[in-house]
């Protein structure tokens, strides 16, 4: 599990217990961990995160000496994982980590690389919800897809495949920028419906007008770098199935090693 942190001081502890307790308790889970990225948080998330490492082993925290904003912070936050799957949400408390039940049986089937939560009823603002709505239909258009919801940060990824991905963008749209990157290699992305509610607490880490100004900058270079990729201006970054399944050893390798010299 991956997620970002910023001033998030009165929602963090109530969301990493709520991930420790879900993970470590599902009778289908076995291995798991949670890395949070605290992004140069001015309040007390870095101190609320220290305390809960004592006791959350599987916990661990990247931190960020100042702001640089959620994209960031995520990219970071991938990759310090290690696991075979990846699951990607906000640490405002807005994505119920249950909602992870509607994904297990269909990971366990190898039906895709790349699974995402459609929320059914957005717990935002209406002008939010118009903005999301708007970047997403011009996202769908410019890369021939039909997602219901194209901005979600709730994800599941195949690790290898996530920790493959060169990141670009510095704020909020990172939750775009991965569908768009995922798409881009072939993959699709298989929509489950999930629960969104109320922030916890705390604010939003960004103003709306300025927030919409940046997505709305941001899918268009989105936009023109699919038309350059086209035209074989651009080209993708090698992903190979060979390298992904080598990426994907290297952990239980580790591991195994680990373990033999502590005998």
């Amino acid at each position: 599990m991956a997620a970002p942190a910023y001033n998030e001081a009165a929602n963090i502890a109530a969301a990493v217990t709520e991930w420790r307790d879900y993970l470590s308790g599902h009778p289908a889970i076995r291995a798991w961990e949670i890395v949070v990225c605290n992004d140069g948080s001015t309040d007390a998330t870095g101190a609320i995160l220290a305390e809960l490492r004592e006791s959350i082993p599987q916990l661990v925290v990247v931190d960020f000496p100042v702001n640089r904003g959620a994209g960031a912070a995520i990219a970071a936050a991938i990759a310090h994982t290690r696991l075979d799957w990846v699951v990607l949400l906000d640490s405002d408390g807005q994505f119920p980590i249950a909602n992870l039940d509607a994904f297990l049986d269909r990971l366990r089937a190898g039906e895709a690389d790349a699974f995402s939560g459609a929320r059914v009823r957005k717990a935002d603002g209406l002008a939010y919800r118009w903005g999301s709505a708007a970047s997403g239909a011009v996202s769908n258009l410019t890369h021939g897809t039909r997602y219901c919801d194209y901005n979600s940060i709730f994800k599941v990824v195949r690790g290898p495949l996530l920790r493959a991905l060169r990141l670009e963008s510095g704020g909020m749209n990172c939750s775009t920028e991965l569908t768009a990157k995922v798409t881009e290699l072939g993959h699709v992305w298989v929509e489950i419906p999930i629960e969104h509610r109320e922030r916890g607490g705390g604010a939003r880490g960004w103003r709306f007008w300025r927030g919409a100004r940046d997505r709305a900058l941001f899918v268009g270079y989105l936009g023109y770098r699919r038309w350059l990729l086209r035209r074989g201006v651009l080209r993708l970054p090698e992903v190979t199935p060979e390298a992904l399944s080598q990426e994907s050893r290297e952990p239980a390798a580790k591991e195994r090693a680990a373990k033999e010299r502590a005998r």
